[in-house]
């Protein structure tokens, strides 16, 4: 760890809207702020890809909590009718609830906040962004912000950074229309060679850094 000398790890608990989510909590000591990962569509805390991130933000002295947004029976039932991973509303509202989870734990109390959101994952994190004002970042990986209420894009004051490969045509394209309609500072990095799942060697380090100094520019600063 670079600024931390301990961290404390933990599986934990979120409630949501009626629902008990199950997440890992790791804190370093001293952290400098907390991130929030909302999971794109068919995935979960357990995603290599964000687990990459969270590493590499957990190294740099901010918190992280990825958590499952939703429960096991949810995600059975997923895989037949995939339709509650488009649910927008559902997911804003239990990462807004996630949110206000994390902001009550006394180990968090005083961190600036910001929310790291792929996929679907990034409709969710911009939703809640403009539901809770004091959410300090928003970071989209390979995201599709589109999907957000254009009511939620109006309302974000939060600095956010679109993070797209450059062989992701489809959603370079809905990032870059995203962009236009929001009204708070909003950044477009292109990692140039990557596909969606920056798979290509060097993408999803790349992606990582860029996240990294995006939170702790914002978080920390």
């Amino acid at each position: 760890m670079s600024r931390a000398s301990t961290v404390s790890r933990s599986a934990v608990e979120v409630a949501a809207g009626g629902v008990r989510l199950q997440g890992d909590l790791t804190v370093p000591d001293a952290a400098s702020g907390l991130v929030l990962f909302a999971h794109g569509s068919g995935s979960g805390r357990r995603s290599p890809r964000n687990r990459f991130v969270a590493e590499s933000l957990q190294a740099a002295g901010l918190a992280t909590l990825l958590f499952d947004l939703l429960t096991e029976e949810e995600e059975r039932r997923e895989r037949f009718t995939r339709h509650l991973r488009f649910d927008i509303d559902l997911l804003i509202g239990r990462l807004t609830a996630a949110t206000d989870w994390a902001a009550d734990r006394p180990e968090l109390q005083g961190r600036k906040i910001g929310l790291f959101g792929a996929s679907t994952g990034a409709a969710a994190a911009l939703g809640t962004a403009a539901a809770r004002p004091d959410v300090a970042a928003v970071v989209s990986r390979g995201g599709r912000p589109d999907l957000a209420p254009e009511s939620a894009l109006q309302a974000v004051r939060a600095p956010t950074l679109f993070i797209v490969g450059g062989e992701d045509a489809t959603v370079l394209e809905l990032n870059r229309r995203t962009l236009e309609r929001m009204s708070a500072p909003v950044m477009l990095e292109v990692v140039p060679g990557a596909s969606h799942l920056f798979e290509e060697p060097g993408a999803l380090e790349r992606a990582a850094e860029l996240a990294r100094e995006w939170f702790k520019t914002y978080l920390a600063g």
